[in-house]
């Protein structure tokens, strides 16, 4: 669900649907992308407050969600946003099933992740320019 504001992760409107479900049968909700193998590379949906995130984790974004009282948190792990820190990222949902550690498994669905780069107003927003420039220039 974009928006005129600068963010580094975004919704679809199936994705955003589905919250709203899930959150009518869990309460708040959260997401985790640690970025290991297997479903590790899939945003992982729990409770908020399920998962314990800590120094090796940083907030990404909130996610606002019409109809919810309350925006849903994503996090990422440090090491997997050394990887991915010049994508924007964009929440979706599929059908399949993904881990059943996820919120959303008993539905038959996943969520999933779709990226591009980001543009270069977005790295200047971001704080991140220099750092391409520096990995462009110094491989």
């Amino acid at each position: 669900m974009p928006t005129d504001e600068i963010r580094r992760v975004d919704l679809t409107a199936a994705a955003a649907d589905l919250l709203r479900r899930l959150a009518g049968r869990h309460g708040p909700l959260m997401f985790h992308q640690s970025g290991g193998c297997c479903d590790g590379s899939s945003p992982m949906c729990y409770p908020d407050g399920e998962f314990l995130t800590g120094e090796a984790d940083i907030l990404l974004g909130e996610l606002p969600v019409p109809g919810l009282g309350r925006p849903v948190p994503f996090w990422m792990s440090r090491s997997q946003y050394a990887y991915w820190k010049h994508t924007h990222l964009t929440v979706d949902v599929v059908p399949g099933r993904g881990s059943g550690f996820s919120v959303e498994a008993p539905d038959g669905v996943r969520f999933l992740i779709r990226s591009r780069l980001l543009t270069d107003q977005e790295l200047e927003h971001f704080e991140l320019a220099s750092t391409q420039i520096s990995a462009m220039t110094n491989p």
